[in-house]
Order: structure tokens, then C-alpha cells, then sequence
């Protein structure tokens, strides 16, 4: 039990997310070495900003993160850098099929965000945890 929870100075947590990003336009371009160089680009990402990276992978047109970050840290801030960055990326490596999708605006992923805690115990042992108290 000790070993799950990750301790920084004087803080102790195990902080999880279920991450979908999707293309802009659900246009399959996560193939062809496109989905390997995301891959890459994010583990990159990842070990620049000390997250942990423990699973990921893609479907043609999205792409799924199992993703471990510190207390310290705003989730919403990760994904824009994650987006951000792999959009530039992508977009100086692979410019000439980009064009082709994307003909107005640089850009690859969608507005938005799928994202979904991941736990250790159920919601239920928590609130049963909670209701004991005092």
C-alpha cells in the first residue's frame, strides 16, 4: 500500500487520468508514422515534464493516454501542452499531408478533450470511508 502513492516534499498522491484526444475533424491521420511520431513526441513530452506514461496508444483517428502526474500540477495545462506542441511538431515533419486536411489553419486535434479519473478503490469505498469518520 505505501509503494502506490507517490510523495513529493510534504504532499503524498496517485494521480491518474483516462485521456482522448481526438483529430480535428475525426479525420484518420493517426497512421502511416504519423500515430509512431505522436507517440514519441508525447513519451517525450512526458519525460520533459515529469509525467508518467503508462500506456498509450492510437486509433486512426484518436488517441488514448493513460497518464500520471503530480499534486502541484493543473491537468488542463498538460493537455494544452501535449496539443500545442505536437501540433507544431507535426506540422514542420509533416506539412505536406497536413496541408492537404487542413488547408486554412495549422492545426490537428480537436477542440476538446475526453479525460476520466482513474482510481485505486471504487467511489463507493470512498464514501463509505468518509461517512465513518468521526
Amino acid at each position: 500500500m505505501q509503494n502506490r502513492y507517490n510523495r513529493r516534499n510534504r504532499r503524498k498522491y496517485n494521480l491518474k487520468v483516462h485521456v482522448v484526444l481526438e483529430t480535428k475533424y475525426r479525420k484518420a491521420l493517426l497512421q502511416d508514422g504519423i500515430d509512431d511520431f505522436v507517440k514519441r513526441a508525447i513519451s517525450y513530452l512526458a519525460d520533459q515534464n515529469d509525467w508518467t506514461i503508462i500506456a498509450m496508444e492510437t486509433d486512426k483517428d484518436h488517441l488514448h493516454i493513460l497518464l500520471e502526474y503530480d499534486a502541484t500540477e493543473r491537468f488542463c495545462d498538460i493537455i494544452s501542452i501535449i496539443k500545442q506542441r505536437t501540433t507544431r511538431w507535426l506540422w514542420i515533419r509533416y506539412r505536406n499531408i497536413l496541408t492537404k486536411q487542413y488547408w486554412k489553419k495549422h492545426i490537428f486535434w480537436s477542440d476538446g478533450y475526453f479525460a476520466c479519473s482513474v482510481g485505486e478503490v471504487s467511489s463507493a469505498t470512498i464514501e463509505k470511508y468518509i461517512a465513518e469518520q468521526g
